[in-house]
């Protein structure tokens, strides 16, 4: 028998969503549907932030580098709630970050159909010509899988998240809970900390908050015309077939295009903000530079100790907000026990073929798809939007070219979510 679906798509973020809009579009009929065990669509909503802004150009939103045409880009979505002629005054290639997740939901609820909110996988099976989906009481059979899961945050060794203690994921989530607090504490460097210190520095006029970070000051990220081509759907490519060593060199050169930085924008924000202090005499924003944060209890209290010159500054946080960035959900937890059927190269990473393929065992028949948790192969744009529109096209096309059919018996291979 053939299996039901030609793809399952297990998390529904924006890149799957793009994956479903491309389904939708194809010229061929494609059987396809999405799980995802939110009850409905989200994308970082703690940290949507009212001035927050996108670091990527609305050019490069769920369709446009894939089909310029496409009734789902973002200009058909501005068009829709009347203000394409607003933005295009606006003369800003980077749109609100609350506004490109409305255009998401907007985006996702023209595919609903094909997605089930509220729904978890607990266990994948091989199982002939391609997989069995366990998703509570159903079994959904499919061809092919495509892995979207996400990222989960990071926070430092030790540190556990509780009433004081946040990751800046939740930042909205749990900000109302806090009255009139006096201090504050950010940890990171990156984009995400510098938002989260100007939010506290503009909600609270009373609080001190201090940032706490192990460089000299915040690092400007490298949007340049040059430095971005490593966003490009070409650079992919060039990736791809570079030997090892130099694919390490282009991630160390082109880390600062996403990784640690900050708009400079933000940067100068800050800087006055800090001068301005100085000059009326009152400092209540305070970033604590080649320093870390030790002795951290769950009660908020914690020392910020100077890396220079090891000074210890005991503060008594109402909140610790670590904004410690995050990491590639792992795929292999997804996959269980089919995860002894993944072919590794000599690091133990999982092989990947150009169209996104994970390399198995002749086993497995069906296709296991990753969107995400392929840097080491494809680059900075594993996990990024810059590259999404075109990436779910391939994946697509992917799928497609596999045969539907298999005559010769497969062994049937269990595997269970632990």
């Amino acid at each position: 028998m053939n299996p039901v679906l030609d793809l399952a798509g297990i998390g529904f973020g924006p890149s799957n969503l793009a994956l479903a809009i491309a389904v939708e579009e194809h010229s061929r009929p494609v059987r396809a549907r999405f799980f995802e065990r939110q009850p409905k669509f989200g994308w970082h909503r703690g940290m949507l932030l009212e001035d927050a802004t996108m670091q990527v150009s609305f050019l490069k939103d769920l369709v446009t580098l894939r089909n310029p045409t496409s009734s789902y880009s973002f200009l058909c979505y501005l068009r829709d709630r009347g203000r394409l002629i607003d933005f295009v005054n606006h003369k800003n290639l980077f749109p609100l970050r609350k506004e490109f997740h409305d255009y998401f939901e907007w985006a996702a609820e023209r595919v609903a159909h094909h997605v089930s909110y509220g729904a978890e996988v607990q266990g994948i099976r091989a199982d002939g010509d391609g997989f069995e989906i366990a998703v509570g009481d159903e079994l959904v059979r499919t061809r092919n899988v495509v892995l979207a899961t996400g990222l989960e945050a990071c926070l430092p060794d030790g540190v556990e998240a509780g009433e004081r203690i946040w990751h800046n994921r939740d930042l909205l989530h749990k900000v109302g809970t806090l009255e009139n607090p006096r201090h504050v504490v950010v940890v990171g460097a990156g984009q995400s900390a510098a938002e989260a210190v100007a939010f506290f520095h503009d909600r609270f006029p009373e609080a001190e908050v201090h940032g706490v970070f192990a460089r000299y000051g915040y690092s400007p990220a490298d949007d340049s015309s040059f430095a971005n081509r490593i966003f490009d759907p070409e650079a992919v490519d060039e990736f791809y077939r570079a030997p090892e060593d130099v694919k390490q060199r282009l991630m160390g050169y082109h880390a600062n295009t996403n990784y640690g930085v900050v708009d400079h924008d933000l940067i100068e924000e800050l800087y006055r903000r800090v001068y301005r202090e100085k000059v009326v005499g009152r400092q209540r924003l305070l970033l604590h530079n080649t320093s870390r944060l030790t002795d951290v209890n769950a009660d908020g209290k914690c020392v910020i100790e100077s890396l220079a010159d090891g000074g210890r500054l005991p503060i008594d946080a109402d909140v610790i907000v670590y904004a410690t960035g995050y990491r590639p959900a792992n795929p292999v937890r997804l996959l269980g026990d089919l995860a002894d059927h993944c072919e590794r190269d000599e690091h133990g990473r999982l092989r990947v073929t150009r169209d996104y393929r994970v390399v198995t065992t002749d086993e497995i028949r069906g296709g296991i798809y990753l969107q995400g948790g392929t840097e080491h192969t494809h680059g900075i744009t594993s996990s990024l939007l810059s590259n999404t529109a075109v990436r779910v096209g391939e994946i697509l096309e992917s799928v497609l070219r596999r045969p539907r059919t298999t005559t010769e018996p497969v062994p049937e291979l269990a595997a269970h979510v632990g």
